[in-house]
């Protein structure tokens, strides 16, 4: 039997609620019939009249409602269809392996009706990845650039089996596909005002001249002005052409404002002021090298001021020559190719070494500690402020959690001069056992907390004061009570070795200690060779009058065989890569401290005719440890930077970790093509 189409739900309550008003009336005529009986058959006939005509009325105008409600329900489908194909925002619906369904008008406009015909939504916009289809959430959002606009795609998944609950066709019971609903949101106008409003926010900066006082000294008295307004000249003539504004602060300091849309171009440049006023030459010995720091991204003038304030720290903390960018928490740092110039004042170290022993007298306990597979600089630097810290009568600790074969016998020659050995020398555990609020901890050699020997004890102690010869880098100890940072010094032992002169008159250096200060200043200037200046040979000359035996700091560190011969087969298997750099891998298997061997063969490998820098990879401990030396061509420093690591212009280094030999040694010189494709070497 044909089933006809029937009304339900209100519409239908409402269509009979006439026939339902019959029993009221039924209801009313009965009691009528009690009190007249002529006027309840008059009532019951028209009843049945009324009765009669509701049933033909609703029989009559149940078809016509029902057809009416078909064709506004198909007239409504149209409509919507019509709207959504119409609809100004490009819209399209994609299966959920990206395939495209079916697209608006605006969507074929917005890509265009040859690109619309593609299946694939990665073919018509290739920036959307796979990566970005809506996941468990069912939501994501991307940003992409096409035909040069900028969009917002927004992504929502739409189950199926939702849309066909009910049908009979297809069993929607265990499939687990769904739907995209993709929409297309033009953002070229709001960007581009966003970046209008961007290029003219004001961005502060510092200049500083690095060596302002030591140039005019190499000049005569009456060229000395014309030095300072020539510098000031090109400072001016700079700032001036990014619209920006100079105000002298001091004879060698200078405060820039100028717009945010220039600094992408002074970017692409390189601070190429740092290169220009290096050719203002009226005499002077030593070319100008300026320091600039730049801050950005602050959420007001005075964040950015002080961002600016890092930045130059940074700089001036690094050597000079150089910019450095601060934007938030993020570092950028320019230059800095030129070797930095020893300050031939003492003044400061006096004046640190008067704070250090203030600092020390204040405490009841001294830690020291220097970096990871400490070295003999670093070990030798502790034993200075060891003897600094036992002459003013406080409980010192040295932290070394691990003794490499180069260091161990200046620390037994160390060990066997002082009274009570076993409580100088202690380990992490113990040094944190120890620790209390009446502790100081003194970092040497390093200025990177991930980089010391117990970095836990930074955060446990309020007192820090840190002593290095590093240049500083994104990562520092930032809650020091007192920082000494000279990249200039060739060694942290020099720096101790002019702390001890200052520190008190009466203090005795005893000779063995004397002896790892001088090996540490040997061990880093390889012999006297490199990074050695005026105050380097002083210091030296104190230690040797402290007892320092050059002789018998030479039969310490004579090497056996097997590190003799493990340098050798790293300098024989050597690879010249771009004609001037020395890459190399030192074997590791029965050498106690392979990354020493790997730093003596990337000595040796500077010898070699044309080299201008050395590389040597060494893997220790599952960690892959990068040796890198330079004479003066090449600034060593910021490759290693490249790679997370640091040092000097002339030495530094860098740990990969959860990679091979040979993966780190594409790393390497993946980082060289792009350093010199830039113009960064």
């Amino acid at each position: 039997m044909k089933k006809k189409l029937k009304l339900k739900g209100q519409l239908r309550s409402y269509m009979q609620w006439p026939i339902m008003l019959t029993a009221l009336l039924i209801a009313m005529n009965i009691w009528i019939y009690v009190l007249d009986v002529k006027i309840g058959m008059v009532m019951t006939f028209f009843i049945a009249i009324y009765v009669v005509t509701v049933v033909i009325l609703y029989i009559y105008n149940k078809p016509l409602i029902l057809n009416e409600l078909i064709s506004f329900a198909t007239q409504y489908g149209q409509v919507q269809k019509t709207l959504l194909r119409e609809l100004s925002l490009p819209y399209a619906l994609l299966d959920d392996q990206g395939k495209l369904i079916w697209k608006n008008q605006a969507f074929m406009t917005a890509v265009g009706a040859e690109n619309a015909r593609k299946k694939s939504i990665f073919g018509i916009l290739p920036d959307i990845h796979r990566e970005d289809m809506p996941d468990e959430e069912g939501m994501k959002s991307c940003h992409i650039h096409y035909e040069g606009k900028d969009y917002r795609v927004d992504l929502r998944k739409i189950n199926i089996d939702s849309m066909l609950d009910n049908n009979e066709l297809v069993d929607t019971k265990d499939y687990e596909g769904y739907l995209i609903a993709m929409y297309l949101f033009d953002e070229t106008d709001l960007n581009r005002v966003i970046r209008e409003n961007k290029d003219q926010q004001m961005v502060s900066g510092l200049i500083y001249i690095d060596n302002y006082d030591e140039a005019l000294e190499s000049i005569e008295e009456v060229r000395q002005s014309l030095l300072g307004a020539l510098i000031e000249r090109k400072i001016n003539k700079y700032v001036s052409g990014v619209e920006g504004i100079v105000k002298k602060l001091e004879k060698d300091k200078y405060f820039v404002i100028f717009k945010y849309k220039y600094l992408q171009q002074m970017k692409e440049q390189r601070f190429d002021i740092l290169n220009e006023v290096k050719t203002v030459n009226i005499g002077n010995e030593m070319p100008i090298t300026l320091s600039i720091g730049i801050g950005i991204g602050g959420a007001s003038y005075t964040q950015n001021y002080e961002y600016a304030r890092t930045a130059i720290d940074l700089a001036l903390g690094r050597g000079g020559d150089q910019a450095v960018l601060k934007e938030g928490a993020q570092i950028s740092y320019y230059g800095g190719k030129s070797k930095q110039v020893e300050k031939t004042t003492r003044v400061k170290a006096r004046v640190k070494a008067q704070a250090l022993r203030e600092i020390i007298q204040t405490k009841d306990r001294v830690i020291i500690m220097g970096h990871k597979l400490s070295d003999v600089d670093s070990f030798g630097a502790a034993v200075g402020i060891y003897r600094a810290a036992a002459f003013l009568n406080k409980k010192v600790n040295i932290v070394v959690n691990e003794v490499t074969t180069s260091l161990r016998p200046m620390m037994e020659c160390f060990m066997k001069a002082q009274e009570r050995p076993e409580e100088i020398i202690i380990k992490s555990a113990q040094a944190l056992e120890r620790a209390d609020a009446s502790t100081v901890v003194i970092v040497v050699d390093t200025n990177r907390p991930s980089y010391t020997e117990c970095q836990e004890l930074l955060s446990r102690c309020r007192t820090i004061v840190v002593l290095d010869h590093h240049r500083r880098g994104g990562e520092i100890i930032d809650n020091a009570t007192l920082s000494y940072i000279e990249p200039y010094a060739s060694s942290a032992c020099e720096m101790v070795a002019e702390i001890l002169q200052y520190f008190d008159e009466n203090l005795k250096i005893k000779s063995s200690e004397a002896d790892c200060l001088y090996a540490g200043i040997m061990i880093d200037t390889d012999n006297f060779m490199s990074k050695t200046g005026v105050r380097t040979f002083e210091a030296a000359a104190f230690l040797k009058r402290n007892g320092a035996d050059i002789t018998r700091i030479r039969k310490l560190f004579r090497n056996d065989m097997t590190e003799y011969k493990a340098r050798a087969e790293a300098v024989r298997h050597a690879e010249v890569y771009r004609e001037v750099f020395a890459i190399s891998v030192c074997p590791g298997e029965g050498l106690q401290s392979p990354t020493i061997v790997g730093a003596q063969a990337a000595n040796e490998l500077l010898n070699i005719i044309g080299i201008k820098a050395s590389f040597v990879l060494t893997e220790y401990n599952h960690t892959i440890y990068v040796s890198a030396r330079a004479i003066d061509e090449i600034n060593v420093q910021i490759i290693m930077e490249r790679l997370g690591g640091g040092g000097h212009m002339t030495i530094a280094g860098a740990q990969l970790e959860n990679m091979t030999v040979e993966e780190a040694k594409n790393v390497l010189k993946s980082t060289l093509d792009k350093m010199q494709e830039e113009g960064a070497l």
